[in-house]
């Protein structure tokens, strides 16, 4: 049989990293300190070593060193001209700033920002889903408590485990992070309700950890709105009671208008006006309560609102499935940031090219595809927009030699 239907002249894994540009990379290396040390090894070399690694799940730097080994015939289609030694990896990972790899993520983020935003009238989406933000944590557990502090014990050894948490922020029409912070397990997630960062009719969706009266009154004078689940322990006071009940006599849902005061360190007393929406929750058969300074807007839309920030949690699924952060390939808190935000670029980039594509594709099924294939000779946007060629393609030469059998 010939060459695949979908060849190509270079490695698949050569078009991933098309998405990337070399030399915006190696001048933001250069901007931070970059290229003193391990000057064989620039940034762009770091970068494209450590997404092959990241995208193939690889768990040791013996593991990343045996497969570039094997490779080693193709890494020219990659920019490597010369194969980097395990301590020479290892030692870049230590040293060269992670603030680097933060700021290529963010310039991909904002050079791609429009193709990751869906069409609002094209997915029948409602009008403040190009409005809404969400805001949410996830902790990556580490096996030390050295440098990250405060996830709690070993369960078997009695050990303290370290964690680092990643506060993140998505658009709900991107699907991918906007902005991210790294602190100890142990911050309070609070730390990433930064008012000043939104502005005028901007909507943002979090859970309860992130009640703070004194921030939620400054996003309600910056004319921010925001959807949050109620703390059973706040105290308030009711200004307005309304209740709505389904026909059979049940109740739909419930609408309070509220007050919270607070004293502040200089005596003052801080006001803040907000509603409580209760809804019963069919499916999980229990009363939800939500918290919004949105006075207006339907009951069922404050609800739905509230359910979007569902999708920041699949992100994190989608993330700790795909791209596991359970083994890491340094133990400086420099190395494990690093290799954080190589996953978060890889997850970028894998979610640019899957909206590029016509064919539907479910993100584990792409990364897998991806994955099989990185290095293969193979065009991506052919295999993945038609992955049935080949075996059409196959069939065919079946077809044709048992047509042939039957002559004789």
């Amino acid at each position: 049989m010939g060459k695949s239907t979908h060849f190509s002249g270079q490695p698949l894994y050569c078009q991933v990293i098309k998405l990337l540009d070399k030399s915006t990379i190696l001048r933001l290396s250069r901007k931070y300190g970059g290229e003193h040390y391990v000057k064989r090894f620039d940034a762009w070399t770091h970068l494209v070593v450590m997404l092959y690694a990241v995208i193939m799940r690889f768990d040791s730097l013996r593991e990343i060193m045996a497969s570039l080994q094997a490779e080693s015939r193709k890494l020219c289609h990659l920019g490597i001209r010369l194969m980097p030694s395990r301590s020479t990896f290892s030692d870049a990972n230590r040293r060269r700033p992670e603030i680097i790899f933060e700021s290529i993520y963010r310039d991909l983020y904002a050079t791609y920002r429009n193709i990751l935003s869906s069409d609002s009238r094209k997915n029948r989406d409602k009008a403040w889903m190009k409005r809404l933000q969400i805001i949410d944590s996830t902790t990556i557990t580490l096996f030390s408590n050295l440098l990250f502090k405060g996830v709690g014990r070993h369960p078997k050894t009695g050990k303290k485990k370290g964690g680092i948490k990643v506060h993140t922020v998505i658009h709900a029409n991107e699907g991918v992070p906007s902005d991210i912070k790294f602190t100890s397990a142990a911050t309070n997630d609070s730390f990433m309700l930064r008012p000043s960062a939104l502005n005028k009719g901007d909507i943002i969706a979090m859970d309860r950890a992130y009640i703070d009266y004194e921030k939620l009154e400054t996003l309600t004078l910056r004319g921010v709105l925001y959807v949050t689940k109620m703390k059973r322990n706040l105290k308030y006071s009711v200004m307005e009671d309304c209740m709505y009940q389904t026909t059979e006599g049940f109740m739909e849902v419930r609408i309070q208008h509220v007050t919270f005061s607070k004293v502040l360190k200089g005596g003052e007393t801080l006001t803040h006006h907000a509603r409580i929406i209760t809804y019963a929750d069919t499916r999980r058969h229990k009363l939800v309560s939500l918290l919004t300074n949105d006075m207006k807007s339907d009951p069922d839309e404050i609800i739905e609102i509230y359910r979007k920030r569902w999708e920041i949690e699949l992100l994190f699924k989608q993330i700790k499935q795909n791209f596991p952060l359970k083994y890491f390939y340094g133990e400086s808190a420099n190395a494990i940031k690093i290799q954080i935000w190589v996953t978060l670029i890889a997850n970028l980039l894998l979610m640019i090219m899957k909206k590029k594509l016509i064919r539907s594709w479910s993100f584990s099924g792409l990364a897998t595809m991806i994955r099989i294939t990185l290095m293969y000779y193979v065009d991506f946007y052919s295999l993945f927009n038609h992955p049935e060629k080949d075996w059409e393609m196959l069939l065919s030469v079946a077809r044709k030699e048992d047509y042939q059998l039957s002559i004789f």
